[in-house]
């Protein structure tokens, strides 16, 4: 069986974004990237149920310009078998783009399984995984915390309000990965070489033939308004007279 994993290249974690001075984005000059942490944590699934012989081929694909390939490189040193780069003129895409561009790549690739992140900590958006599942007409697990494979379909515990929901998904299907699944490996310095000799594609974003078209439109990028600090109060009637006539919100 094959498993496809989409992957991101975002800011890393730990670094601050700060925008652009003339507010027309974010300022990625000098910024350190990574692979979104729940792509990570997506491709440590798949590897997984490789080694546990469930899966036969890992397929990593990533969306964007030239630099991709070092996340790519990254999910080869996990333990994917091969990498796919939609070379894109841009690095920033709509989710729904995206969804179209991944439908494209799975009707050429006919996995039975796309894992991938629930969402990426760049635009937080969380949709991607939604519109894919529904252009395939497939089953999908969103939030995954727990993953099993089984006569023929998936089994998949859901983070939900409550705590967790079971369903069992019919493949192929669509599953994004949630924190808890799982804690992805640390990348050994052979695995990180072996990664550079496997097979990375690439294919132009207009071999696919996909729209790119959207209707959503960036007006502008800001920082968040600076807040004031807070004060260490001594008592609780100090606490309540601060909330009731500085704060005034009692």
């Amino acid at each position: 069986m094959k498993v496809l994993v989409p992957v991101k290249r975002v800011v890393d974690y730990n670094v601050r974004v700060r925008a652009r001075s003339d507010g027309s984005g974010v300022d990625l000059a000098n910024l350190k990237m990574s692979m979104n942490p729940f792509d990570e944590i997506a491709m440590e699934a798949a590897v997984r149920l490789k080694e546990a012989g469930q899966v036969s081929e890992v397929v990593a694909v990533s969306i964007g310009t030239d630099a991709c390939q070092d996340v790519l490189r990254t999910a080869l040193a996990f333990g994917a078998d091969r990498a796919v780069l939609v070379q894109t003129p841009e690095a920033a895409l709509e989710p729904v783009v995206i969804s179209r561009i991944l439908k494209a790549i799975v009707d050429e690739e006919a996995p039975r399984l796309v894992l991938m992140g629930k969402q990426a900590i760049d635009d937080d958006c969380n949709q991607t995984a939604q519109m894919l599942a529904a252009r395939l007409g497939w089953g999908q697990g969103t939030f995954a915390c727990r993953l099993a494979l089984a006569d023929g379909e998936a089994r998949v515990s859901r983070e939900v309000d409550g705590g967790t929901r079971t369903v069992a998904l019919p493949l192929p299907a669509v599953v994004s990965t949630d924190l808890r699944l799982n804690e992805p490996r640390y990348l050994k310095l052979p695995n990180i070489m072996k990664a550079k000799k496997k097979p990375l594609d690439i294919k132009p974003l207009e071999s696919l033939g996909v729209n790119t078209s959207t209707g959503i439109r960036c007006l502008g990028v800001s920082e968040p308004p600076a807040r004031k600090p807070g004060v260490r109060v001594e008592s609780v009637e100090d606490l309540l007279h601060r909330l009731k006539h500085d704060a005034q919100v009692i």
